[in-house]
């Protein structure tokens, strides 16, 4: 199992492959596109992370000491980021996704390429995992 580094080491790589904008944005709505569909029971009003200017739903699994997320969301943008963000944190122990640095999105320019509601559901996203992770590393 790749570490978080590893998996953002990856993600910069990709991104780096890829000159413009629009060919980044192309290929976050591919990603967007792979997503595991999350479950329907877990499609609930309480899932949906406050602060998204579109609706995603969130939801975590703890199994053999790992957290496994899955989401989903009514954007394909948005549903994209949430994608790379479960490929960098999914399958992770609590512990290392709670104090991890997320270096990749500054490395891949997505701070500044994102509107600042789409910025600001990334830190919303980013925040709720983290608070997963931060519940099932006291169980």
């Amino acid at each position: 199992m790749a570490t978080i580094q590893e998996i953002q080491a990856e993600i910069i790589e990709e991104f780096d492959m890829f000159e413009a904008w629009v060919e980044k944005y192309e290929y976050i709505i591919e990603l967007g596109k792979n997503l595991p569909i999350i479950d329907a029971k877990h499609k609930i009003e309480n899932n949906l992370i406050k602060g998204c200017q579109s609706r995603v739903w969130l939801h975590a699994d703890y199994q053999d000491g790992k957290i496994i997320y899955s989401a989903d969301s009514d954007a394909i943008i948005t549903k994209g980021i949430v994608a790379i963000l479960i490929r960098v944190l999914s399958s992770q122990a609590p512990e290392e996704i709670a104090k991890t640095n997320l270096a990749f999105i500054d490395k891949i320019g997505f701070k500044k390429q994102l509107s600042q509601t789409r910025a600001n559901g990334l830190s919303s996203m980013i925040k709720e995992m983290r608070l997963y992770a931060l519940a099932y590393q006291n169980k």
